[in-house]
């Protein structure tokens, strides 16, 4: 039977109070996304904001030669398009999809006008809860640089995945080697001995761009402090309760 889509399955959308949400909700628009769509292009006019329910988003930052690598990971907890209601109409990273599923795309403007509307009203309201986790997207940012130049590729792969997982209801990943690479801004000879590793230790079954996560405590072991960093500081700045609406 086919999954109902309800904007709720968003975690921001689910969080807020029925004053920011009612205004929103006569907009929302259901999207599929593609695997590998371009939601926006470095440099590009943003015009939309997309909140996912079972996709992920990866955003890259790309270099002049084309080359790529990815800097934070977006799924049902958060929003695609910062940049609209920050202030910037544009953005230096890109926007690709790294797992198909569904997202609610809203007009930029109307986030942009609902966001200076209700800043400050009060605790929890659409103005502090994007803030909020604009906060935890630029930790994730901040610490994935440092991932990715200091700690060895299994552990670099070990957080992706698990990054990838918390925002799926599911275990199984649908992420080719190719892919991999890119996002991680590698090899792909790398990418195939580190998921090999992680295979041997028993951790995950790989069979052509399929990915199972057997063992998630190990991998979660085996990772950098980077993934931890990152979850410990989205439960800071987005906890539990605020995913349950009033």
């Amino acid at each position: 039977m086919p999954r109902q889509h309800d904007p709720l399955q968003n975690h921001l959308l689910a969080a807020l109070r029925s004053e920011d949400f009612g205004p929103l909700a006569d907009q929302l628009e259901l999207v599929h996304l593609a695997l590998g769509e371009s939601l926006y292009e470095s440099g590009t006019q943003m015009h939309h904001v997309y909140f996912p329910t079972d996709a992920i988003v990866s955003l890259l930052y790309v270099m002049e030669d084309g080359s790529s690598a990815q800097i934070a990971v977006v799924g049902n907890d958060g929003i695609v398009g910062v940049s609209l209601f920050m202030g910037g109409e544009t953005t230096p990273s890109r926007a690709v999809v790294q797992s198909a599923g569904h997202a609610y795309r809203l007009r930029g403007q109307i986030l942009k006008d609902a966001f200076h509307r209700f800043a400050g009203a009060y605790e929890g309201a659409l103005h502090d809860l994007l803030l909020r986790y604009t906060q935890a997207l630029l930790t994730q940012m901040a610490q994935t640089a440092v991932c990715n130049r200091h700690h060895a590729l299994d552990r670099q792969l070990c957080r992706l995945l698990l990054l990838s997982l918390d925002r799926l209801q599911s275990n199984e990943l649908v992420m080719t080697q190719e892919l991999i690479a890119s996002l991680l801004g590698v090899r792909r000879e790398g990418v195939t001995e580190a998921a090999g590793n992680l295979q041997k230790a028993g951790l995950i079954a790989y069979r052509r761009g399929h990915i199972s996560v057997i063992d998630r405590p190990g991998l979660e072991k085996r990772s950098c402090e980077c993934y931890r960093v990152v979850r410990t500081e989205t439960d800071r700045l987005l906890p539990p309760h605020l995913f349950q609406r009033a």
